[in-house]
């Protein structure tokens, strides 16, 4: 879809796309989403990815997708090559139960089996139930120690458990082993990917085959980084009389910002564009002097010509953009 009229600038806010999963529950109808099962694991927030389009539910391109619209109007993004895919995937997921443990390729791994993008990702956490963990990185000195503690099924001997609560973040580079535990919702902000390795999936049968799900564990061992190390992150905060801007990782292919408003917050965006969800409270949005109601589960994109913008209102945002 290419549209040519010019119009004032704009944010272009998006369905998502509800995805039902093993492990999911019901957890995404508290952020404004109707559910299609009660175990509904992921919103695919923003997304261009063919395994879950996102729509333009606004403006002069409504019904469009968001991939219709970075192949068709580049200028909304600031311009890109034509075989570039758009690089990042924003969702919600509910961990009713603990998701498999997997870990994901890189670009160059990626690239060799099929996929435009590895799988760089982060979270951040919404809830927790009291107890609740992630499983993130490993013991084992050595690929061959990870290998067989694989083979002889005693993975969960090498892995790391982590104690997490609403506001904590992680990011995972591609090759570290993890998963979210039981009982989180997270934000999870990613490379556009859909390439997951799994190690092991706590010998659960899928109600839709009666089979275990399918492993991949020659790849997951030959993507995993040995030893683990954890990557080191600087967070970085900016006070304003109404609101904090907080950097919660500026990585290789995206940053991950937290704003919270406690008023009204006037902003510039120095980026080609930006993705920002709101994840609690409510307010307005304001453009090029329009205000626009937004609440917790709604997410939008900030085009290339929106160079500044205001959040008002009581709210947490969580906002990215790509390197």
């Amino acid at each position: 879809m290419t549209i040519n009229v010019k119009t004032k600038p704009a944010p272009l806010f998006l369905g998502a796309v509800l995805h039902s999963k093993i492990w999911g529950g019901d957890r995404l109808k508290d952020y404004g989403f109707d559910l299609p099962s009660d175990h509904t694991g992921e919103a695919w927030l923003i997304s261009a990815h063919p395994h879950g389009l996102s729509t333009i539910t606004n403006g002069r391109f409504k019904g469009a997708t968001l991939a219709q619209l970075w192949q068709g109007n580049p200028e909304l993004f600031g311009g890109h090559a034509a075989d570039e895919a758009f690089p990042l995937l924003v969702k919600i997921l509910d961990a009713k139960e603990n998701l498999s443990i997997q870990v994901h390729p890189d670009d160059a791994y990626a690239q060799a089996h099929g996929e435009k993008y590895g799988k760089a990702e982060s979270w951040y956490i919404l809830s927790a139930t009291p107890g609740a963990k992630i499983y993130y990185g490993h013991t084992a000195k050595s690929r061959e120690e990870l290998q067989a503690a694989v083979k002889s099924g005693q993975l969960e001997t090498v892995l790391r458990t982590i104690p997490v609560k609403a506001g904590d973040f992680f990011y995972n580079p591609a090759g570290v082993l993890h998963a979210l535990g039981s009982g989180i919702v997270a934000l999870e902000t990613q490379q556009s990917s859909d390439m997951t390795f799994r190690f092991y999936d706590f010998d659960r049968i899928d109600p839709t085959t009666h089979q275990k799900r399918q492993l991949q564990i020659s790849d997951a061992l030959a993507v995993t980084k040995v030893p683990h190390r954890d990557p080191h992150i600087v967070q970085a905060t900016r006070q304003t009389a109404h609101g904090m801007v907080t950097t919660l990782v500026s990585a290789q292919y995206f940053t991950v910002e937290k704003l919270t408003v406690n008023g009204q917050l006037a902003l510039n965006q120095p980026h080609h564009y930006m993705l920002q969800t709101v994840v609690d409270g409510h307010g307005e949005l304001i453009v090029n002097g329009v205000h626009y109601a937004v609440q917790k589960g709604i997410s939008y994109l900030l085009p290339n010509d929106v160079t500044s913008y205001r959040l008002a209102g009581m709210m947490t945002v969580i906002a990215s953009y790509a390197k």
